[in-house]
């Protein structure tokens, strides 16, 4: 097989309109990342994905408003209680919606993220939410990143003005982590019947993860209709089982966004493409979204995580500029012209 011509084949079928197969994806994802035709794909991927977002990007906020040493035990995770060094604490009321404001006092935040522990305070919970939605400009939605919950709880979510939820079938889920990857899929259809926002992403990615894994991971969102589609890369936590493996570079990362971006291009529940944590490489090979987080990060050590591993808004608009995006996308759906003044700002 001549790998040039094959990858050509596949981006210009994209081009044209038709998304790769499963079996394309995984060869993609084999391409040596330094490759000539890895840098193609992800320039094809780009620009792709810019005409289908309309050169538009988007702003998320998290707030970790709880630690714990948490029985998911998930081994990428500095939370996994076999081997954390958190105490379980809860943010104070008014440090969340002080950092809620701060999020959204310029009104450019498309969704605010409240993140929990696997298990967690059902009603606690729901408190946070009303507290916060009364708080925030009515233009910002409210998506939670939590453990799994029942069809029940989805429908008092919405009820409270949640419009969405992340959740994801991780890579080596039940391996890797203590969860049932049964339960995860069915919380994700719990949140799909409920109609909710579903949000996904191929993560943690890691040095040892091969293309076919990442692939079938991959296909549980686009098959499943998420309504953000992502890649993440694991980070390298000193404490954690899976440090021994090391990380994938910024560069790989930004291959599988390619990927991830060009197979979902004909998923119309998609609106938007993730790359976590934010980097530029990601944000010009397919993704036009990144998020800001303050409090408790899965992927950091402190238990504060902005300035640290987590980047503020003002950080996260200069780099959806510098990469080219020409105006942002809010909640209520408006607009928002980007530029070097208002990334500034």
């Amino acid at each position: 097989m001549n790998i040039q011509q094959e990858v050509m084949r596949i981006v210009f079928r994209a081009q044209e309109g038709t998304a790769p197969t499963q079996e394309e994806c995984a060869f993609l994802l084999d391409l040596p990342e330094a490759s000539f035709e890895a840098g193609f794909l992800k320039v094809a991927a780009d620009s792709i994905s810019r005409a289908k977002f309309r050169n538009q990007g988007i702003l998320l906020g998290q707030i970790g408003i709880e630690t714990a040493p948490c029985p998911g035990g998930c081994k990428f995770c500095s939370f996994g209680e076999d081997h954390t060094k958190f105490a379980k604490s809860q943010m104070p009321d008014d440090e969340i919606l002080r950092r809620a404001m701060e999020f959204t006092v310029r009104g450019d935040l498309f969704a605010l993220f409240l993140m929990t522990m696997h298990e967690f305070n059902f009603d606690h919970l729901l408190r946070v939410v009303a507290m916060v939605k009364k708080a925030v400009p009515q233009q910002v939605q409210i998506v939670v990143n939590i453990g799994d919950f029942d069809r029940v709880k989805a429908d008092e979510l919405r009820a409270s003005g949640v419009n969405g939820a992340y959740h994801v079938l991780r890579l080596r889920e039940g391996i890797d982590t203590k969860l049932s990857p049964e339960m995860r899929v069915a919380t994700i259809q719990t949140i799909r019947d409920a109609g909710l926002d579903f949000y996904y992403c191929c993560e943690p990615i890691g040095p040892e993860h091969t293309a076919q894994e990442m692939v079938d991971q991959i296909f549980v969102g686009i098959e499943m209709g998420c309504f953000q589609h992502a890649a993440m890369r694991r980070v390298f936590v000193p404490s954690s089982p899976l440090a021994h493996h090391g990380q994938i570079t910024e560069r790989r990362l930004a291959q599988v966004v390619a990927v991830v971006s060009l197979a979902t291009m004909n998923v119309t529940e998609t609106q938007s493409i993730a790359v976590h944590e934010p980097n530029l490489l990601g944000l010009v090979a397919g993704a036009n979204t990144v998020y800001a987080e303050t409090g408790a990060n899965p992927r950091d050590t402190a238990a504060e995580t902005s300035g640290h591993r987590g980047l503020d808004m003002h950080a996260c608009r200069e780099m959806l500029y510098e990469a080219g995006f020409d105006s942002l996308l809010f909640g209520d759906r408006t607009t928002q012209q980007l530029n070097h003044i208002s990334a500034s700002m």
